[in-house]
């Protein structure tokens, strides 16, 4: 409420000399607001306005803070604001303050502004009174009017939150979209908490802020004596009017929050079906209690939040089973190649938030032949989702079948076409495969719909290579058209054979063509080593975006100059078995000293040691350890571990007493290059050392 030009203040230049008498007669206070400065002196009166004593006001206007809230105060400071913006000459507003014992009661000031010769505002002087009087019956007006804004405001934010829930598709998003400057923190909450029900107990997923979490309610009981346990318990919610109410309710929790100043808390159950699945709470730290209305917003909040985040979970467990899918699809493993370096990536594209449409029919595969002989295939059935992923994976096994019987590459194509379109399936797909002599460079191509493979070669130049091609895979049996002609060219030594699925080449709206010079170029100015080339080509797709998932295959062949591997050693340690994970570290230690790498042994095995614990913690499964000694141009020492889960890891930010989330910190500080590379259903974590040559 703002009156500002209402009644301008008409004050002589050497006010406030001696206002106190004539303003004390009328119960006024009188303050001076130095802009320069920032400081603002008050007079005993206006101390009594706000209800301060004069030791506990020090001159600067955010002391007053505890006496007016926050939306008076915003009020007031747009009202100066304004003033000081539009050259005014005076301001008033009314405002509510909170007095010593938590009433609230009006108030009115008004304000001369003081400008320098440029217009400048330099200096305010005014008045502050108590106007609970004057405003009489109007107070409870108002006080009604704020009350029905408020309500309209808490039931707007109540709507704008379910709306976004709306579109939030994992539990994080719900979480996100909770913790979001428009979400609950415009219902006044300065804290957010927030615990799933898994296995009879509760476990936290969210608090914040950051320095707000309390030891040892990272997973909880529901039958202990915390406020989201009873929320849980009971089914219904528990308001917390008061920090006395809080202490003697929880007087386990209470001593861990008191930093947070916490006044009153609301601890909502989020109940789905007449199950509960989680707990959330709001605290406060402006308010005390909760009016019927506020309550029963509150609690309509939580519907909606425990239906939201039912769905996220739904969608989280659906796509772990079709991600599942997709990687027991894909070859489990990449075999080495002798004479060559290869490296392979997928990743799934996520279309328009629906469950099972974030995976496709895209794969890859390297299949040894006899001979020092090589193939390389890469395919795409039609469509995203687990028909497709399904139809792919017996489409890999059967031409991988082929291959490996000895049949030319145009005879798998054509014997993969028809079978096909024998499944009795309405998919198609497109397919390149690639038979390659290592020994003579020698390399043959057939190709099904597919788009051609490019070739960078040791000059730093990438070029397109035109394969004459067939029909895609299902169609050619149903044309009666088999016939797919076969395309050679020779890989010199260094030369990289580059293989994928148009989800790395196609944009909505280019044109293919544009999209293949894109990436000629791209692969042209990439890295020189195989893995890190496909990391960088798979994170330009991450970074694109886009609807179509990527499978990629980079096959370099070796020179005469180029690193070769040389001694090698494999140790398998099983979870729960301390002997092998001994067994491992005796056998890095001896590898290191044996191979001459004896000046970084303690980082190797440190390194080695730390990725052989994250997969044996944060897998189901086994680690497999494997040395590799490489020589040529430079010596290099490479640790790979490999496991069974196809989760990449993370970095994870560490806290100052946390004995975890450095391990990868340690990796990359102690390594001169490091990686992960997809092996089917797995994935393998490598690591290379530089070991200087000794005379």
């Amino acid at each position: 409420m703002a009156d500002r030009g209402a009644s301008a203040l008409s004050l002589p230049d050497d006010w406030p000399a001696h206002p106190d008498p004539i303003l004390a007669l009328n119960r006024m206070g009188s303050f001076d607001w130095d802009l320069d400065t920032g400081l603002m002196q008050m007079d005993a009166q206006a101390h009594e306005v706000f209800d301060v004593r004069p030791d506990e006001y020090d001159d600067h206007p955010e002391t007053l803070a505890k006496r007016v809230p926050p939306d008076e105060s915003r009020r007031l400071d747009t009202a100066v604001s304004q003033a000081l913006k539009n050259g005014s000459e005076n301001y008033g507003a009314y405002f509510r303050i909170r007095r010593r014992d938590g009433t609230l009661r009006w108030t009115h000031t008004q304000g001369y502004i003081r400008r320098d010769d440029t217009g400048r505002p330099r200096r305010i002087i005014g008045i502050i009174r108590d106007a609970t009087q004057e405003l009489g019956e109007s107070d409870a007006r108002r006080d009604q009017a704020a009350k029905d804004e408020a309500r309209r405001q808490q039931t707007s934010v109540v709507e704008l939150t379910t709306a976004a829930l709306a579109h939030a598709r994992t539990v994080q998003d719900v979480i996100d979209v909770l913790k979001d400057t428009h979400g609950l923190v415009h219902l006044g909450a300065t804290s957010l908490v927030m615990g799933l029900v898994e296995a009879g107990r509760i476990r936290l997923v969210a608090e914040g802020p950051s320095d707000s979490f309390v030891p040892g309610t990272r997973v909880t009981r529901i039958d202990e004596p915390y406020p989201m346990s009873e929320a849980v318990r009971t089914l219904g919610p528990c308001f917390i009017e008061s920090p006395e109410e809080f202490a003697e309710r929880y007087p386990i929790l209470w001593p861990h929050i008191t930093d947070l100043n916490i006044t009153s808390a609301a601890y909502l159950p989020l109940i789905v079906q007449a199950r509960p699945i989680g707990a959330m709470g709001l605290l406060y730290s402006d308010r005390y209690g909760f009016t019927s209305e506020e309550r029963n917003i509150l609690v309509a909040l939580g519907s909606s939040i425990a239906q939201s985040l039912q769905r996220a979970m739904f969608f989280e467990q659906e796509s772990d089973l079709a991600q599942g899918l997709q990687q027991a699809m894909l070859p489990r493993t990449i075999p080495s190649v002798p004479g060559a370096d290869v490296a392979v990536r997928y990743r799934a594209a996520t279309i328009g938030g629906s469950v099972g449409r974030d995976i496709g029919g895209d794969w890859y595969d390297l299949i040894p032949l006899p001979g020092g002989r090589v193939g390389a295939v890469i395919g795409d059935v039609q469509g995203h989702d687990t028909h497709a992923a399904a139809v792919m994976g017996q489409l890999r096994i059967v031409l991988r079948a082929y291959a490996a019987e000895g049949h030319p590459p145009a005879t798998v194509m054509a014997r993969a076409s028809v079978f096909l379109h024998e499944l009795d399936t309405d998919r198609s797909a497109t397919c390149l495969y690639a038979e390659a002599d290592l020994t003579t460079g020698v390399l043959q191509m057939v190709r099904a719909g597919h788009i051609d493979p490019l070739v960078r070669h040791t000059d730093g130049s990438c070029l397109r290579v035109t394969v004459p091609g067939g029909l895609p895979l299902g169609l050619s049996a149903e044309f009666g058209r088999l016939e797919y002609p076969v395309g050679t060219i020779e890989l010199d030594p260094g030369d990289t054979l580059l293989l994928c699925t148009d989800g790395l080449v196609e944009q909505p709206g280019a044109d293919l063509d544009d999209g293949m010079r894109t990436l000629s170029a791209l692969v042209a100015t990439g890295p020189d080593d195989v893995r890190d080339l496909a990391e960088r080509l798979i994170d330009v797709a991450a970074e694109r975006g886009g609807d179509d998932d990527v499978a990629l295959l980079l096959l370099r062949r070796r020179g005469p100059d180029s690193p070769q591997s040389g001694r090698r050693l494999q140790h398998h340690v099983a979870p729960g078995d301390p002997a092998a994970l001994t067994e491992a570290r005796r056998m890095i230690r001896s590898a290191v000293a044996a191979w001459g790498a004896g000046d970084r042994a303690d980082e190797i095995e440190l390194v080695a040691d730390e990725l052989i614990t994250n997969a044996l913690m944060h897998t189901e499964g086994s680690a497999v350890v494997t040395l590799r000694a490489f020589t040529g141009s430079e010596r290099r020492l490479r640790v790979e571990v490999e496991d069974s889960s196809s989760a990449l890891p993370r970095r994870r930010e560490a806290g100052e007493s946390g004995v975890s989330g450095r391990g990868l910190l340690l990796v990359e500080l102690l390594t001169d290059v490091w990686g992960v590379e997809a092996r089917g259903g797995g994935k393998a974590v490598w690591c290379e050392f530089v070991v200087p040559d000794h005379d």
